[in-house]
């Protein structure tokens, strides 16, 4: 017994699928979002605290580099920006902008060979 396409669709769209209860539907779906919490979101949270922690700890005369890649030293810190002396330059910055203090100048410099 042969059947064309046309017979096989229609017999396939007349039974009945079976159905999952709606908990089984949602299992997925709440176990992806667990698996980026703690894939992508918490690690962040961790990193923009570690980041405060950092810039509210900015003393005068530590060396920084900022977001924009300029290397200084703090000259003075105010409650919402950091002024930065590089070479002859002075500006001010915000804070957020600091994006990690070093410890000395030796890991700023990059060896050419």
């Amino acid at each position: 017994m042969s059947l064309d396409p046309t017979q096989l669709i229609l017999l396939a769209q007349g039974q009945p699928q079976p159905q999952g209860s709606p908990m089984e539907m949602f299992v997925p779906m709440i176990l992806m979002v667990v698996i980026f919490y703690f894939l992508l979101i918490r690690p962040q949270q961790k990193k923009a605290k570690e980041h405060t922690k950092m810039v509210d700890a900015l003393k005068s005369g530590a060396s920084v580099v900022t977001r924009g890649g300029v290397i200084g030293t703090v000259q003075s810190v105010k409650d919402t920006t950091v002024t930065v002396r590089s070479l002859e330059s002075k500006f001010e910055v915000e804070k957020h902008a600091i994006e990690r203090v070093t410890s000395d100048k030796s890991n700023l410099t990059t060896d050419n060979k």
